[in-house]
């Protein structure tokens, strides 16, 4: 019998081991493109998929400003950016995605010390209870309208700047989600309740914001030199259950180092988004495992909630 149970569990562990380099496995940027004069803004850029992201645009030649909260941490990741790549050009700038006033002064910072601007990577997320400093849900606020704002104060100089992209790091998340505008307009927030469980609910919606925001964001680039695309960059085992429950990390944990993957694969599609040449006709698209997703829910493309979802954001932020 106990012999019985070990082939078990070695077949289990071999089958999930199997499944990771299989299903799970994620594909690879293959651009060599090269970035010496080029600038670009990585979001959440000190640690898991942004700091891989980073990493590799460093390694490449670029400019590369890490917009990040927490000033220790990004310059430790700077620090380690310059000794793996040897580029020199890689700067903190502050930004809190949880403040539009730090919105606001960071894209007038960025606007008066950078003249150019050829990639913005909207990668900063969160999965965590509480209010933003202007009182929307922190969920809502960071992941999704922050960046919603920094997007558009920084819209003229991509377009000054172009061929340009903006890449949004969404997920597949996303086809759990919907957008409540009663429940916006109400409470400033995609959903209510604070365990860990309704915290997810809320990141899924707060995904779906970031796709809608993409399709519709094409649609008013339209005629210029910037593209932009959002993105699932896969299952990956990165720091964003942190501020979850003790409960739900003990839950989370086997399945995250069982059927999770590292950061440096999680980046591949993100990378493939900002580099790969002849996507432009792609703009708005939503891309997953380095290619466009052809069947996206039909919730992802609605035309009328993408629109009222960039007008009461416009109104959020102050811009209308």
């Amino acid at each position: 019998m106990l012999l019985l149970l070990l082939l078990c569990g070695v077949l289990a562990i071999g089958g999930i081991f199997l499944l990771r380099l299989t299903v799970f496995k994620q594909s690879r940027c293959k651009s060599a493109a090269k970035l010496h004069g080029k600038t670009v803004i990585v979001t959440g850029a000190n640690t898991g998929i942004g700091k891989t992201t980073a990493m590799d645009l460093a390694r490449r030649g670029a400019k590369v400003i890490l917009a990040c909260r927490d000033r220790r941490r990004a310059e430790a990741a700077i620090q380690e950016i310059i000794q793996k790549t040897g580029n020199q050009q890689v700067i903190f700038m502050q930004l809190d995605l949880a403040s539009l006033q730090s919105v606001r002064s960071f894209a007038d910072n960025f606007l008066k010390s950078e003249s150019r601007l050829d990639l913005l990577i909207n990668n900063a997320g969160l999965i965590r209870d509480g209010k933003t400093e202007d009182g929307f849900g922190m969920i809502f606020g960071v992941n999704y309208l922050g960046h919603f704002l920094l997007t558009l104060l920084l819209l003229d100089r991509l377009k000054a700047s172009g061929p340009s992209r903006v890449v949004n790091v969404a997920s597949k998340a996303y086809e759990t989600g919907k957008v409540d505008f009663n429940c916006l307009t109400t409470h400033k927030d995609l959903g209510l309740g604070n365990n860990s469980f309704q915290l997810l609910i809320t990141y899924c919606h707060s995904k779906l914001c970031n796709v809608l925001f993409t399709y519709e964001l094409a649609k008013r680039l339209q005629g210029s030199n910037v593209t932009c695309y959002s993105l699932h960059p896969g299952a990956i085992a990165t720091e964003i259950f942190r501020d979850c429950s003790f409960w739900f990390m003990l839950l989370m944990k086997p399945l995250v180092f069982f059927f999770f993957v590292d950061a440096d694969s999680g980046a591949q599609t993100t990378l493939h988004c900002a580099l790969e040449p002849g996507i432009e006709h792609l703009s708005g698209h939503y891309f997953t495992h380095c290619a466009p997703l052809v069947s996206i829910e039909p919730k992802a493309r609605d035309d009328a909630t993408a629109k009222k979802l960039w007008e009461l954001s416009e109104s959020f932020c102050g811009l209308s």
